[in-house]
């Protein structure tokens, strides 16, 4: 078993009472009710209420659960999900949820939420994914100087990997039959549907990426290990697997060195962290930046889009900037 990631303190706003949920936090009035399942439309039953943390976990969720249930992601869109701090309201949602679909160890608050305050069923998505440490992919062009980053940290990006995926949403129709075993058929159907959809796209980037002159990308953070380990890619990642991490004097020299030594093209940034790391280093060595998504988060630009289309449009950024025919 991989050794488990090092926690960050828990976030106050996390914690909730029991006397503040009583009565289901009545003095939050955008509260929309207590119970850990809705009623239907028609009246005639009841719902499950689906919490996701954040939004691969809402896509993969809201897949499987069709018109079933009602999925709720806690990470607003536009937000960084690595820093997520909760409100009483979204901390109250985990509270009344029946099933909590989260990772550990990647959101200290909504780790210290589901502990301190889930009342109906929890599903950390970590065993399913098969998480590895980061320092233990493939595709990493060379090991990062002691010290840059936390060796033995499990890399949380799982959902870069489209079969990954599939299993998640295995295991959310299984958690999802547990709590609506009336509908266990129809859930399970949806997952099937949805490792369908993701085994084509694993088709597509297995084509796509198999004839190219190049192998290697440099990336913002390093949150594509698991894309790089499935695909063959070579990743050379600016900061480590938080967007904050600040890069060292060496690492950008190393990183110069490896594009004029691999011809590198391209110098990839992302929507939800600031690009200037990655458009200061493309302008050092005259070349391009573009954007590749770890689809972390959807914004505004991407408001239309969702996960399958935004990797595509990844997959689209990688045949361009490694000559793939």
């Amino acid at each position: 078993m991989p050794p488990a990631t090092r926690s960050r303190p828990r976030p106050q706003t996390a914690l909730v009472t029991p006397l503040l949920l009583a009565g289901c936090l009545g003095a939050v009035p955008a509260l929309a009710g207590c119970a850990a399942f809705s009623d239907d439309d028609d009246g005639t039953g009841s719902a499950p209420r689906v919490v996701a943390a954040f939004y691969p976990l809402q896509y993969a969720a809201e897949r499987v659960a069709g018109d079933l249930a009602e999925v709720e992601n806690l990470t607003q869109a536009g937000k960084e999900p690595h820093d997520l701090e909760l409100t009483i309201n979204e901390t109250a949602l985990v509270a009344n949820a029946s099933v909590v679909v989260y990772e550990h160890e990647f959101q200290p608050a909504v780790d210290a939420a589901v502990d301190e305050n889930a009342e109906g069923e929890v599903l950390d998505v970590s065993d399913a994914a098969g998480l590895v440490p980061a320092d233990e992919e493939e595709g990493h062009v060379e090991e990062e100087e002691e010290g840059h980053d936390e060796h033995g940290e499990l890399d949380p990006h799982f959902w870069l990997d489209p079969l990954r995926m599939a299993d998640v949403g295995d295991a959310i129709a299984d958690r999802l039959a547990e709590v609506d075993p009336d509908n266990a058929d129809e859930y399970g159907a949806n997952a099937a549907d949805l490792r369908a959809d993701l085994e084509r796209l694993d088709a597509a980037y297995t084509s796509g990426l198999s004839d190219c002159e190049r192998d290697t990308i440099v990336v913002s953070h390093d949150a594509f290990g698991y894309l790089g380990r499935r695909y063959g890619i070579h990743l050379a990642p600016i900061a480590g697997l938080s967007p904050d991490a600040e890069p060292t004097a060496a690492d950008l020299a190393r990183l110069q060195d490896l594009i004029e030594d691999e011809g590198v093209t391209t110098v990839f940034s992302e929507r939800l962290a600031p690009p200037r790391l990655s458009r200061t280093l493309a302008e050092d060595m005259g070349i391009t930046t573009e954007i590749l998504d770890p689809i972390e988060g959807l914004t505004d630009e991407t408001a239309g889009e969702d996960y399958l289309s935004v990797m595509e449009q990844n997959l689209e950024a990688l045949e361009r900037a490694n000559g793939c025919r």
